[in-house]
C-alpha cells in the first residue's frame, strides 16, 4: 500500500542539470511478469514519454529530460526515478513483486536503488496504527522516523543535488503526515452521523442515489482512472466483492474523473470488468458528497450502515485484512 505524503516530491525540476558528457539518459529494463505492453515516464500527471515493452518484458530507450524526480508507471504500479543527463540505468524487476524486486545497475543506480528502498520502507510504514495514538506520542514517532531517514542520507556519497532534494522531501513528508494525522482525527467526528446523499451517473444507465441502497451496508471506493494506488486496489476489491456477494452489502465505486474523461471511465470499467455499482461523480473533487467527507486524496473508502449512518468515514482498504475482519463482524 502506498501513501503519498511527500509534499515536496516534485521539487526536483527546480534543480538545474549540470554539464554532462551526454545530454540524455539511457534507460533499459528487463521486467518479468509485466503488467502491460507500455511503461510511461511521468511527473505527477504529465507523461514525458511512453515506452513500449516487448513480449519478453524488455525495453531500451533514451530520455532527453531535466534533472529531477519522475515516476515510472506500468499501468498498475509505479515507482520513483531520479533522472539526470549522463545516467545509464539498467532495471531488473518482477512486476508480481513490484517494489520488493526492483534492482538498478549502471550509472545512477545508487540514487535509484536508494529511492526503491525508500518506497519499500514507506509502503511498510504503519501510519494507520500511528493515527490512533494521541498527538504527543504521534509526534515522537514521526520525529524518530524523520531522524532515521535523514541519517540514511548522511555520508551516503550520493549525488549532492539528489541528497538536497531528498532532505526537502523528508521534511515535506513529515509535514504531510502531521497534516494527515490531524485530518484523520477530524474524520472520526463523522462516524455515527447520517451520511450526506449523492445522485450520480451509473455505468449501467440512469443515476443512483445513496438512498436507493437503504437497508444495506454500503462500502464506497472513491477513485479515478489516473490514480495508480487506486488501480492497485482493484484486484483486492474484486476479491472482497466476490466473498460478500451474497451478504447484505453493496459495493459502490465512485469515480472523480473530470467530465471530459467520462468516456475514458466507461471504457476502463468495461475493459477491466469492474463489478459492484460503478458511479461517476458530478463536479469531481468539488462534488458535495466529496466535500462533506473532506476528500482531498484518493483512494478513499467509506462504510455506511443500513440506516444511512457512517460506520467509518475513513474505512480500511480492500488490501487490508482489517476490512474483512470488520465486515465479518458486521454481517454475521
Amino acid at each position: 500500500m502506498k501513501k503519498i505524503f511527500l509534499l515536496g516530491l516534485f521539487l526536483g525540476h527546480s534543480i538545474l542539470s549540470v554539464a554532462q558528457t551526454k545530454n540524455y539518459v539511457s534507460f533499459q529494463a528487463e521486467i518479468a511478469n509485466k503488467n502491460g505492453d507500455f511503461i510511461s515516464i511521468q511527473d505527477d500527471r504529465k507523461v514525458y514519454k511512453k515506452i513500449q515493452v516487448n513480449k519478453d518484458g524488455v525495453f531500451k530507450d533514451t530520455l532527453h529530460i531535466k534533472e529531477g524526480l519522475y515516476q515510472m508507471f506500468d499501468g498498475v504500479e509505479y515507482t520513483e526515478l531520479y533522472l539526470k543527463s549522463g545516467y545509464d540505468l539498467t532495471l531488473k524487476m518482477d512486476a508480481k513483486m513490484f517494489d520488493e524486486s526492483i534492482v538498478y545497475s549502471g550509472i545512477g543506480s545508487a540514487e535509484n536503488n536508494y529511492l526503491a528502498q525508500s518506497m519499500l520502507s514507506g509502503s511498510s510504514f504503519e501510519f494507520d496504527k500511528l493515527s490512533y495514538l494521541n498527538e504527543a506520542d504521534f509526534m515522537v514517532a514521526i520525529e524518530n522516523k524523520s531522524k532515521s531517514d535523514l541519517a540514511k542520507l548522511e555520508g551516503s556519497n550520493l549525488d549532492v543535488n539528489f541528497v538536497a532534494l531528498q532532505k526537502n522531501n523528508i521534511e515535506g513528508s513529515r509535514a504531510g503526515m502531521i497534516a494527515y494525522f490531524k485530518e484523520s482525527k477530524e474524520k472520526l467526528k463523522l462516524n455515527n452521523t447520517m451520511a450526506p446523499g449523492f445522485n450520480y451517473v451509473n455505468f449501467k444507465g440512469g443515476t443512483t442515489k445513496l438512498s436507493d441502497l437503504n437497508g444495506k451496508y454500503v462500502y464506497i471506493d472513491v477513485w479515478a482512472t489516473w490514480c495508480g494506488p487506486c488501480r492497485a486496489e482493484i484486484p483486492f476489491l474484486k476479491k472482497v466483492e466476490e466473498k460478500y456477494q451474497n451478504n447484505n452489502i453493496a459495493f459502490v465505486s465512485i469515480s472523480i474523473d473530470v467530465d471530459k474523461d467520462l468516456e475514458k471511465w466507461k471504457k476502463f470499467v468495461e475493459e477491466k470488468k469492474l463489478g459492484g455499482i460503478q458511479l461517476f461523480a458530478d463536479k469531481n473533487w468539488n462534488s458535495d458528497f466529496m466535500k462533506s467527507f473532506s476528500i482531498n486524496s484518493i483512494p478513499r473508502f467509506i462504510l455506511i450502515d443500513p440506516s444511512g449512518k457512517v460506520v467509518s468515514a475513513d474505512a480500511a482498504r480492500p488490501s487490508s485484512s482489517k476490512l474483512q475482519e470488520q465486515l465479518d463482524g458486521l454481517l454475521k
